[in-house]
């Protein structure tokens, strides 16, 4: 039987009732390679909350029957963090006109369906209706020869350009998180890709 799906965009504080989920979602598919991260209920909870206190923030959901099975964020750039925004303001470009993309998670078994294609769109046409000029986001950087990278992965940079990102070497930043092969949290760096409208 064809997995079902349908698309359900979600804004402010409306998202708050799909935290849980979301949280859970976000530790499935962060912990597999390329962020290999195993993050607590507790700290996803808390991250996503930020979500809910600008009404320009949002959430694309990809829904099968009762349960969500991929998730896409956004929000102003301005409600970012310092590490976030600090590559915009290096390069001159005015972030209260920049929409950012957070994560975007979604089940490995409803992956190749469109649902990613659908994630970026929707993601696009609400920055426009909010009078964002630029959407942006960024990656980590995982060398080639990675000892967890899996066999025959191939990173979603095709499917970026295709959709009309630019990748930003000029513009990186880091994130600290552990890995599942570390004792203790390290930088991770991570390189910015962006469009303009």
């Amino acid at each position: 039987m064809p997995l079902q799906h349908h698309i359900k965009v979600i804004s402010g504080p409306d998202i708050e009732m799909y935290i849980p989920s979301l949280a859970r979602l976000r530790k499935t598919v962060f912990y597999e390679f390329p962020y290999l991260y195993d993050g607590s209920d507790e700290y996803e909870k808390q991250y996503l909350r930020t979500y809910t206190k600008s009404e320009k923030s949002l959430f694309v959901l990809a829904i099968d029957g009762e349960n969500i099975v991929g998730a896409a964020s956004g929000m102003p750039l301005e409600k970012e963090t310092a590490e976030v925004k600090q590559p915009f303001i290096d390069k001159g470009i005015q972030i209260d006109d920049v929409f950012y993309f957070g994560e975007s998670v979604l089940l490995p078994e409803y992956r190749g369906l469109g649902i990613g294609k659908s994630f970026i769109i929707e993601r696009e046409k609400h920055a426009l209706e909010q009078g964002f000029h630029i959407t942006a986001f960024c990656g980590v950087v995982r060398p080639e020869d990675h000892p967890r990278r899996p066999q025959g992965y191939r990173p979603l940079n095709g499917f970026w350009e295709s959709m009309g990102y630019n990748k930003q070497p000029d513009m990186t930043t880091r994130f600290e998180w552990q890995d599942l092969d570390e004792s203790t949290s390290s930088p991770k760096e991570m390189v910015f890709w962006m469009k303009r409208h």
